[in-house]
C-alpha cells in the first residue's frame, strides 16, 4: 500500500470515530427529550400552531344513557304469565283474509283465525286496519308456532255484553247492517253477538218483504239485553218514532194561524174531532168550534173519513186548534131601538088636566 492511500484510509477512520462519539453523546440526550412533559418544553421551542375556533369540531353529542328502567314495561309484559281465557288487548300488526296478528309488547305475537273473531257468517277482516287495538281471549297458549291462540268472539261474550248493557242503560244509538232475514224479522250483528230486530220495530209502517231490508244499515237502539239469556233486541222505530215527531214539531210551528186549509176527519171524540191536515200534522176541532150550534157530540156534524174546511186558531206546545164556526157565514141582524121624540113647542106634563083634555064624554 502506498503511503498516500494509508493516509486517506487513517482519515475515513479518524471521522467515523468522531461520529460514532457524537452520536452517543446526542442519543442520551433525545432520550431524555422525550420523556419531558410538555409543560417542560423549553421556552426557546417554538409552540405549535393552534386551529382557529371557527374550524374547531364541535364535540359530538352523548347518546343518553339507557336503564332497565326505559324497558321496564316490556320486561313486565314478556314475564306476565299468560293463561287460557285470559282477556288480552294488542295492537294489530298484520292483516289478510285468514288471521288478525296482535302485539303485545311481550316475548310472542297473538293469532286470530276467521273463524275465531264472530258468529257472523258474513264477517270478514276488510274493516280491520293495521294500528287498530283489539281485545280478544286466549284460547291456547301456544298454537304450535309460537304464537298464543286468540278468539275475538269469546271476548265479546264478556265485553260485548258489557257494553250492550250500557248502551241499553244510556238509549244509545247504533248502526247495524242487517245481515239476514228470519220469520217475523231480521237478524243483526252487534260486538259480535246476534241481535233480532222484529218486523214491527223495522220501520213506522208495516213491512211486507223483510228479504229487501238484507244488506242494509240502520240506526237501531238496544231495547233488551239479557246476558243470561243470551237474548239482544233491537228496534229502529223507537228512533224514527221520536224523529218524526221533531220534524212535525217543526212543521207545526211554521204554521200561521189565521191559515183556512181543508182536511180529512180522522177521528171523532166526545170532546171535538181530529183533522188530518196532511204532511203529518193534525189538529182538533174542540166541539164547542164545529157549529155554531150547541152540539152533544161531534157525530151529530161530523163522520170519519168526511173533507172539511177549517181555520187555524192556535199554535201552542206543538199543538194545532182549528175551527170550523169561525168559516161559517153569519147572517147580520140589524137591531133597531124604536124612539119617540117630544114636539119642541110641547112640555111635558103630568097634571090631570093634560091627561083627560082630550077625552069626549
Amino acid at each position: 500500500m502506498s503511503e498516500e492511500m494509508m493516509k486517506q484510509a487513517e482519515e475515513v477512520t479518524t471521522e467515523e470515530v468522531k461520529a460514532a462519539e457524537v452520536a452517543e453523546t446526542t442519543a442520551p440526550e433525545a432520550a431524555a427529550a422525550a420523556k419531558t412533559p410538555a409543560s417542560e418544553t423549553p421556552e426557546t421551542e417554538a409552540p405549535a400552531a393552534e386551529a382557529p375556533a371557527e374550524e374547531a369540531a364541535a364535540p359530538a353529542p352523548e347518546a343518553p344513557a339507557e336503564s332497565m328502567a326505559d324497558y321496564e314495561a316490556e320486561i313486565t309484559a314478556s314475564l306476565k304469565p299468560i293463561h287460557e281465557g285470559d282477556i288480552m288487548t294488542g295492537t294489530v300488526i298484520g292483516v289478510s283474509e285468514e288471521e288478525v296478528t296482535l302485539d303485545f309488547g311481550s316475548f310472542t305475537d297473538g293469532i286470530i283465525k276467521l273463524e275465531d273473531a264472530s258468529d257472523d257468517p258474513n264477517f270478514t277482516f276488510n274493516d280491520i286496519e293495521v294500528g287498530q287495538t283489539i281485545s280478544a281471549t286466549v284460547i291456547r297458549r301456544d298454537d304450535g308456532e309460537g304464537h298464543i291462540r286468540l278468539s275475538m268472539k269469546e271476548a265479546a261474550a264478556v265485553l260485548g255484553w258489557e257494553r250492550l248493557e250500557q248502551l241499553l242503560k244510556d238509549q244509545s244509538n247504533i248502526t247495524v247492517k242487517i245481515s239476514e232475514a228470519v220469520k217475523s224479522g231480521v237478524v243483526a250483528f252487534v260486538e259480535g253477538i246476534r241481535g233480532f230486530i222484529p218486523a214491527s220495530k223495522l220501520s213506522l209502517t208495516y213491512v211486507e218483504d223483510l228479504k229487501e231490508w238484507v244488506g242494509k244499515e240502520i240506526e237501531v237502539r238496544v231495547i233488551t239485553a239479557d246476558r243470561a239469556d243470551k237474548k239482544l233486541v233491537l228496534s229502529a222505530r223507537d228512533i224514527l218514532r221520536e224523529r218524526e215527531k221533531e220534524e212535525r214539531k217543526q212543521r207545526i210551528s211554521n204554521v200561521e194561524i189565521g191559515l183556512v186549509t181543508e182536511g180529512t176527519v180522522e177521528s171523532l171524540m166526545p170532546y171535538g174531532a181530529f183533522v188530518d191536515l196532511g204532511n203529518g200534522m193534525s189538529g182538533l176541532v174542540h166541539v164547542s168550534q164545529i157549529s155554531q150550534q150547541r152540539i152533544k157530540h161531534p157525530s151529530v156534524v161530523l163522520k170519519e173519513g168526511q173533507k172539511v174546511k177549517v181555520k187555524v186558531i192556535a199554535v201552542k206546545d206543538g199543538k194545532i186548534s182549528l175551527s170550523m164556526k169561525a168559516l161559517e157565514d153569519v147572517a147580520a141582524v140589524a137591531v133597531e131601538e124604536e124612539t119617540y121624540e117630544m114636539p119642541k113647542t110641547e112640555e111635558a106634563t103630568t097634571s090631570l088636566a093634560s091627561l083627560f083634555k082630550n077625552i069626549k064624554l
